[in-house]
């Protein structure tokens, strides 16, 4: 007799090249998703002068090699410090191909984590799974990495208005995408949503809940705290299920680029929990 299919698929093997190509085609989930406030799409630069969806997509040329490669090092079980020198290597290549234009800092950052414990695994994987082995390998020292002061525009921005930065929102394992977004998007699908509707609500109920430092960075606290109640108000009105409900997101965007707010943060949160659907 057979196995149960879920058990059989849970058991199929993941080697880091299908990890490494799921990471990519997450990011390109994310750019194609539209209405999308204040972020980059395939025909809408959102609240960014500087970059478009070509300098996305040249971005994710030169990334894919990196997924592939942290990945590998997660299966070879490899130190946190060699997770980041190829963290490291892959933004210099990001901003070489786009630039010095910042396109994906943060899914460098987050995805390549969740990769490296993709890799460890070598097999498809529930997301509980995926924050278990995360935690357990890279834990202690990503605790260690969300003691540092960051240089960068969103740790900056997090440490003035007292916010949990990128690195210490890791060394959580990563809450908004375990609690939030993931939940979100699997219960979207399973009531029937399409794609689209469905991760319209995942990132609107992320920008809900995650302090992001990229809004508090270009809006301030006001700001942060603004797109916070408008997604809020967004799902408790039904979100893009609602009649009229994409056209109410995308009328929430024309706001949110008048205001010049861009939620990368839950950008890259939506991304990687189209990667767990990618690697589940």
């Amino acid at each position: 007799m057979n196995a149960h299919p879920s058990l059989a698929a849970a058991s199929r093997p993941l080697t880091p090249h299908d990890i490494g190509r799921a990471a990519t085609l997450a990011l390109h989930d994310e750019l194609a998703l539209s209405p999308k406030p204040g972020l980059v799409t395939l025909t809408d630069r959102g609240s960014h002068v500087d970059m478009d969806a070509h300098t996305f997509m040249r971005s994710l040329f030169a990334l894919r090699g990196y997924f592939v490669r942290i990945a590998e090092l997660g299966a070879a079980g490899a130190p946190f410090e060699a997770l980041e020198q190829a963290g490291i290597a892959a933004e210099s290549r990001m901003l070489a191909a786009t630039g010095g234009i910042n396109t994906h800092r943060g899914a460098i950052f987050t995805l390549g984590l969740l990769c490296a414990a993709a890799g460890a695994l070598g097999r498809r994987a529930t997301p509980a799974e995926v924050r278990l082995v995360l935690l357990a390998r890279w834990g202690d020292a990503l605790t260690a990495r969300a003691q540092r002061t960051s240089t960068l525009p969103g740790g900056m921005a997090a440490r003035r208005y007292n916010l949990r930065s990128a690195s210490a929102e890791a060394a959580l394992g990563f809450p908004a995408l375990f609690d939030t977004a993931a939940p979100t998007l699997r219960a979207a699908l399973a009531q029937g949503l399409g794609a689209t509707p469905a991760r319209v609500n995942t990132l609107f109920a992320v920008i809900a809940a995650l302090d992001d430092s990229n809004l508090a960075h270009r809006g301030g606290l006001d700001g942060l705290r603004w797109a916070q109640a408008t997604a809020q108000d967004f799902l408790h009105c039904g979100g893009a299920a609602a009649p009229s409900g994409l056209a109410r997101a995308a009328a929430i965007g024309h706001e949110f680029v008048r205001r010049r707010l861009s939620p990368g943060g839950a950008a890259d949160t939506l991304a990687a929990a189209c990667w767990l659907q990618r690697v589940g």
